[in-house]
């Protein structure tokens, strides 16, 4: 369990310490580990700091084609994890994040990237059936498969909680976040997506990420 309280505390505590911040000049934290390393910089000795983020990956999509974490280069995305049969959070969490897939839709600035953490049973034609299903009518938003190995090792580089679990309705356990990654493949914000009020600070944070941008 201590996956799943990691990020939202760290999260939280960073929170607290940009509350007071004007928000014209605003920027979200980075969130994660991070690790000094020096460098030459002409002769000289520079500290610099080494963010944590979302390692190279490739899964294979709804459509049956394999995409890479190059696929959401120059563009920001919101990563979560779900499985199609899912009897618990995951119907509320996908719906939530469609509102936000249709505000952005056609906006090549923003991308959605849904993992299944059910590799049994979600082939790709489930997820078809299961996006086309939801409304997703366009390639913005990716729903992936791949092997427990690398989808559950992902979701420890999300610092989110995923588990197969026959003690649970469904047989898999995993927590409800939106992770928010910028162009540099670093996380910069983590929200519950069952709660009404989380989902609209994505929408807020999304906006102050996007116009680090512009």
């Amino acid at each position: 369990m201590r996956i799943i309280l990691l990020l939202p505390s760290l999260y939280l505590l960073l929170a607290i310490v940009g509350c007071g911040m004007d928000q014209r000049t605003k920027t979200l934290p980075i969130l994660g580990s991070r690790e000094p390393v020096s460098k030459l910089v002409n002769g000289d000795t520079i500290i610099d700091t080494l963010y944590h983020r979302i390692p190279d990956f490739q899964f294979l999509n709804q459509d049956s084609v394999y995409i890479t974490s190059h696929t959401f280069d120059n563009g920001v995305y919101i990563a979560n994890f779900f499985f199609t049969h899912c009897p618990s959070i995951c119907p509320t969490m996908q719906r939530n994040l469609l509102k936000v897939y249709e505000k952005y839709k056609g906006d090549e600035r923003v991308r959605f990237l849904s993992h299944s953490i059910d590799f049994r049973h979600d082939s790709p034609s489930v997820l078809k059936a299961y996006a086309d299903k939801l409304g997703v009518t366009n390639d913005q938003w990716q729903f992936v498969t791949g092997s427990k190995a690398d989808i559950y090792g992902i979701a420890d580089s999300y610092m989110v909680y995923t588990k197969e679990d026959s003690g649970v309705p469904g047989g898999y356990d995993h927590s409800g976040y939106f992770i928010l990654v910028d162009k540099d493949k670093h996380i910069r914000g983590a929200y519950d997506g069952t709660e009404d009020e989380q989902v609209q600070l994505l929408f807020n944070e999304l906006e102050i990420l996007l116009k680090e941008y512009e």
